[in-house]
């Protein structure tokens, strides 16, 4: 018996992802943005967020006018400010807890920051909170505690618990009728997969949550309504990105660890599959959906040695979107903050940019 030596080609051509590669072109995607003057760009914003709303999915559940129901489930004194944890309705079906910091000084209504935590254990580790809700001294991990952070400059936080971490993991009690089950140590995975099966997306539930969120922020009287932002790291940089392309009443955002391109981070390596929309590719690359951000303020933090989002990719995604800004004529409103180290919050900038752009 003879056995034949496939050449380098063939093994190449046996890994499904060989030909697939071939059919990434996004200067060739429908809906990429394309336009040349600014009257050009405001037309293509509004068909494209049209299509990303339809193509993220889960956005028809905003059309059912659910009361969003606060319930106060716990308030802490923290010295410069007051810690509050509520529990919000989203969907006739859908709670989401969120922590709101809130300045003991300031003049009311207040600008306000909406924070997204990242992966982890949840909203606690950017609310100055370790996993098992004991306080935490100072600042610890990649999240730096950045919306203890933002409280203390100034701005009225609300930190929510986004879908699938913390208290809002699938324990699958639904499976049995048993609460309190060992929960895996992810449910992302899960709830994408059925996202999925269901044409839509987890980024899809985020974003409905965020606009939900942003809904109830601006029926209180101590939220600025027109000074409100946002800031989140890695998947929350994600939901940060995405929130702020399809809401246009976040008026500035800060995208730190995230903002790439798709080709060099989300499809190069193992992610988590909550970062993935079904179809995305229609409209190009992530520099591409920057032009439903543009005219307004983004900042983008990053690390030179972010394994995930790999600092030569950031630059080169930069540099398209500040192009597309420039059709706005308003490519001063993107600006970066470029910061030795790995995955984590940088600060050094986001927190005077998010001052200035909402003139606190």
């Amino acid at each position: 018996m003879s056995t034949k030596i496939l050449d380098y080609r063939q093994l190449v051509e046996l890994q499904p992802a060989h030909s697939l590669w071939r059919l990434y072109d996004p200067a060739q995607a429908p809906l990429r943005f394309n336009a040349c003057s600014r009257q050009e760009a405001e037309l293509w914003q509004k068909s494209a967020r049209q299509a990303l709303i339809q193509q993220i999915g889960f956005q028809d559940m905003l059309s059912q006018e659910t009361p969003f129901d606060p319930q106060l489930i716990e308030e802490v004194d923290k010295g410069e400010y007051i810690r509050q944890k509520i529990l919000l309705r989203t969907g006739p079906e859908l709670l989401m807890p969120v922590y709101l910091l809130i300045p003991k000084v300031g003049n009311r209504p207040l600008p306000t920051v909406i924070a997204y935590h990242g992966h982890g254990y949840g909203v606690k580790d950017i609310a100055g909170l370790h996993k098992d809700g004991r306080e935490r001294r100072k600042p610890c991990g990649y999240h730096k505690d950045f919306g203890v952070e933002l409280v203390c400059r100034g701005f009225l936080v609300a930190a929510p618990e986004i879908s699938c971490f913390g208290e809002r993991q699938t324990d699958f009690s639904y499976i049995d009728g048993e609460l309190g089950q060992e929960i895996p140590a992810s449910t992302c995975d899960h709830t994408a997969i059925l996202a999925f099966h269901l044409d839509g997306s987890v980024v899809g539930l985020r974003v409905h949550d965020s606009l939900r969120l942003v809904d109830y922020l601006q029926t209180r009287p101590d939220v600025m309504a027109g000074a409100i932002g946002a800031m989140g790291i890695s998947g929350g940089g994600m939901a940060t990105f995405f929130s702020t392309c399809i809401d246009t009443r976040i008026r500035a955002c800060v995208v730190s660890g995230y903002f790439c391109t798709f080709k060099d981070s989300i499809l190069a390596m193992h992610h988590c599959l909550c970062n993935f929309v079904p179809g995305l590719a229609r409209f190009g690359e992530m520099y591409d959906l920057a032009g439903l951000i543009a005219p307004r303020p983004m900042l983008v933090e990053s690390a030179d040695r972010d394994p995930f989002f790999p600092r030569f990719a950031v630059e080169k995604s930069v540099a398209k979107a500040r192009q597309v800004y420039q059709v706005f004529q308003a490519a001063d409103q993107l600006e970066t903050d470029y910061f030795p180290g790995g995955h984590q919050i940088s600060g050094a900038r986001a927190y005077d940019f998010l001052k200035e752009k909402l003139r606190l």
